[in-house]
């Protein structure tokens, strides 16, 4: 397996010894960016390139996926707030902005409550709100059918794989990029934008996966999250694709509850708006750097 990275690659280590795979690159105001899933690994080099002129970017793989070193977790997202906090460290950083995408802008919000005074802003994007799933999950899960349903062969094959107790690793490949290709507003384009997130393919970390997603059901949606969030007195700069399968309206209780928060729909796009609108999103971003 081969890839090009460009900047500065970095291993950086957590106080636990596990090593983590990092980047810099660009120049300007620090920013670390974190990558969604959970169990999957950082797919920001275009985010990066296109914010290079205005930001010193950090990227990293979370514990146990893509780059960074494989373990035996913990999975949870107390350990994750550490792993970001000794990246931060590690690049020298006193303070920095944080993006975060999906279940990535989950955990950079939960750094910032844990470290505020470490966070200079915070860039929510395309998140699923501070709510309980049922805000959301039930909604996307139905979005999701009907996209992939559009390509009745598609479809089928995804049922397919999923359906399988066991799949080798090009088929859990070809089952992901299936199902990324309903998170494009942008239909034509959708298989070839879905292959580029499986460009390198590092494999699913499934046991984070469920692990983490378990906790959030957990410990998401409680009175104190929201009182916590009224108290954060950061900017945030809360991004959202306008076409996401996940319903915006999940988002809104977060809007309500942070007290410096504004936020940027942008027209026509998914759950990745920097794929499809890279200027809208470049120059929204721009705004809190």
């Amino acid at each position: 397996m081969t890839w090009t990275e460009s900047g500065t690659t970095r291993t950086v280590t957590a106080d636990d010894g596990v090593r983590l795979w990092a980047s810099r690159s660009g120049r300007g105001t620090p920013l670390v960016l974190c990558h969604g899933g959970p169990g999957l690994w950082d797919m920001f080099e275009d985010v990066a390139g296109l914010l290079g002129g205005l930001a010193t970017v950090v990227r990293w793989d979370q514990r146990g996926c893509g780059r960074s070193e494989r373990c035996a977790g913990p999975w949870t997202s107390e350990r994750f707030v550490a792993d970001l906090d000794a990246v931060r460290a590690h690049f020298g950083l006193e303070r920095t902005a944080l993006l975060g995408h999906s279940w990535g802008a989950q955990l950079a919000l939960s750094y910032a409550l844990a470290h505020p005074e470490r966070v200079s802003a915070l860039v929510y994007v395309a998140g699923t709100g501070i709510g309980p799933d049922a805000d959301w999950h039930g909604a996307y899960e139905e979005n999701l059918l009907a996209r992939l349903g559009e390509r009745p062969e598609r479809f089928a094959r995804w049922f397919e794989l999923t359906d399988r107790p066991q799949r080798t690793d090009e088929e859990e490949r070809q089952r992901a990029v299936l199902q990324w290709t309903a998170e494009f507003e942008d239909r034509e384009r959708a298989p070839e934008l879905a292959e580029g997130m499986a460009d390198p393919w590092f494999g699913v970390n499934t046991e984070c996966n469920k692990a983490l997603n378990a906790e959030r059901k957990r410990t998401w949606g409680t009175p104190e999250l929201y009182i916590a969030c009224q108290a954060l007195d950061l900017p945030v700069l809360i991004v959202d694709g306008e076409r996401d399968i996940r319903p915006r309206s999940a988002v809104d209780s977060l809007e309500r509850a942070l007290p410096r928060a504004r936020r940027v729909i942008l027209p026509g796009v998914g759950h990745l708006p920097w794929a499809e609108d890279p200027q809208g999103f470049r120059e929204a971003v721009a705004t809190v750097l």
